[in-house]
């Protein structure tokens, strides 16, 4: 041997050395559990990640069973998946809940690689109990929002069924009456002005009720539909707001004239756009509403602006659409009119964009694919 030289043979422990401190180091330090177990049912060596989290010594963890520190409620799946194991099948992505000495429960998600000769089980665990809980904070929230959907369909059906028998009556009422006999001509016109809108109102309740019987069958009726004449049916129905609050209304449909599109819901994002326009006037001036038509690449826009009392965006756009979301302090406000505009353009597969500043009105953009 050259003087000066080591052994090959001490090279090579120092490399293996070097390499078991490196596995130990990792072994130590992983924030995932890492963990040999013996088909007998006992850990055999784990890291402190398993301590950590659970709570227990090590000597504690390893005196023990390990079903010990399962859940009572996954010790029957753990035990079936663990005979799979001891017959040499790997186990990956398996989940099950462990408790911890001071009883909170935590999720981890297996991979675990059996050796039959030496009959353990080499497993690694990563601590999913944050996913988890999102996930049932999510099946909570979405359970709770079926139930709201299904209570508010079920109540819109009541509603609009117990109003067509009045509504009935009434319009038999104004088939009783015999204008004639009537001969001042200011009379006249309010009886004929209260018929029209009883006769609407009979028209869009038989309309809605139509509607709710198409969306249970998952199938909402479109039809092309003029915009002028669908606003006329709107405007005509409100006849009286709008004298009496001295709202101007511009229409420019220059762009397109027709859309396909549902009629109710067409209607309905009229009405509640353009009375929530006039209800939230600006105090200082009367109510301008502007209503026009704009063609964007492939993208057709109705767009639907007011010089009203706006609101703050920053503070109240996630929450714009969202029902019974209220914003102004008026007792008729109920926080139901933008959520069904909102509900309608996605029904139609649109999308509603906002734009609004406070005391210098708003502009609600309905977008949606041209048809023709």
């Amino acid at each position: 041997m050259e003087q000066g030289k080591r052994p090959k043979y001490i090279n090579i422990l120092k490399d293996q050395y070097f390499e078991y401190e490196q596995l130990n180091k990792f072994f130590e330090l992983s924030a995932d559990w890492i963990c040999i177990a013996g088909f007998d049912g006992y850990f055999k060596k784990i890291n402190p990640a398993v301590s950590d989290l659970l709570g227990y010594t090590t000597a504690e963890l390893m005196s023990r069973p390990i079903n010990d520190f399962i859940h009572t409620d996954d010790q029957t799946i753990t035990s079936s998946s663990r005979s799979n194991i001891h017959k040499g099948k790997p186990l990956v992505n398996f989940e099950n809940r462990y408790q911890t000495k001071s009883g909170e429960v935590v999720w981890l998600s297996w991979t675990s690689i059996p050796d039959i000769e030496r009959e353990v089980v080499f497993a690694i665990a990563k601590n999913v109990t944050g996913k988890k809980r999102q996930e049932e904070e999510r099946n909570i929230f979405t359970a709770n929002l079926s139930k709201i959907n299904e209570d508010l369909k079920q109540f819109t059906r009541m509603t609009s069924h117990d109003m067509r028998s009045p509504v009935s009556n009434l319009m038999s009422l104004f088939s009783l009456l015999d204008v004639s006999k009537i001969a001042d001509p200011e009379t006249l016109e309010l009886v004929s002005l209260i018929k029209k809108t009883s006769e609407h109102l009979h028209k869009t309740v038989n309309n809605f009720v139509d509607v709710l019987i198409e969306n249970d069958k998952l199938k909402v009726p479109v039809e092309d539909l003029n915009l002028a004449v669908c606003l006329d049916g709107v405007t005509e129905s409100i006849k009286s707001l709008i004298a009496e609050s001295h709202t101007a209304i511009a229409v420019d449909f220059s762009a397109f004239e027709d859309i396909l599109f549902n009629r109710f819901y067409l209607e309905s994002i009229f009405l509640n756009l353009i009375t929530n326009s006039i209800k939230y006037s600006h105090p200082d001036q009367y109510p301008k509403i502007s209503i026009a038509t704009r063609v964007v690449n492939d993208t057709c826009q109705l767009i639907i602006a007011d010089n009203g009392l706006g609101f703050d965006l920053d503070k109240v756009r996630d929450r714009v659409f969202g029902l019974y979301q209220v914003f102004h302090n008026r007792s008729d406000s109920k926080g139901i009119g933008l959520h069904l505009v909102y509900t309608h353009v996605n029904a139609m597969g649109g999308h509603i964009s906002i734009n609004s500043k406070v005391n210098e009105g708003t502009t609600f953009t309905i977008s949606f694919k041209r048809t023709k």
